[in-house]
């Protein structure tokens, strides 16, 4: 299966065995957990911003930590990205204005 550059909730949910409302309600306590919203108003999340659902529910879950503990340790450990993130998303827009030119010529 190819790595996407987006995911919705639904499979996000599935990745993490997580429920969506838990991932939803999540991002009103985590600032750095900030999905992007489609044009059709879903939520789209990267594989940082999954990665980063994974290491709060390890710390959660597995750590046992309060939410704000949980907040405390993300701030002072290093950022949590995937340096492939700028990568596939320039390979996006690369495919995308191809296409737009394409259609254009």
């Amino acid at each position: 299966m190819q790595e996407k550059l987006f995911y919705k909730i639904s499979e996000v949910s599935q990745q993490t065995g997580l429920e969506p409302y838990v991932i939803r309600f999540w991002e009103t306590e985590f600032p750095t957990l900030h999905p992007r919203k489609s044009k059709g108003n879903q939520r789209t999340y990267t594989k940082r911003e999954i990665n980063l659902i994974v290491e709060i529910k390890r710390l959660l879950y597995q750590e046992r930590l309060t939410i704000p503990g949980a907040r405390k340790r993300l701030k002072s450990s290093p950022r949590l990205e995937n340096r492939n993130d700028v990568h596939h998303t320039l390979t996006y827009v690369k495919k995308e204005l191809e296409e737009l030119l394409h259609l254009l010529s």
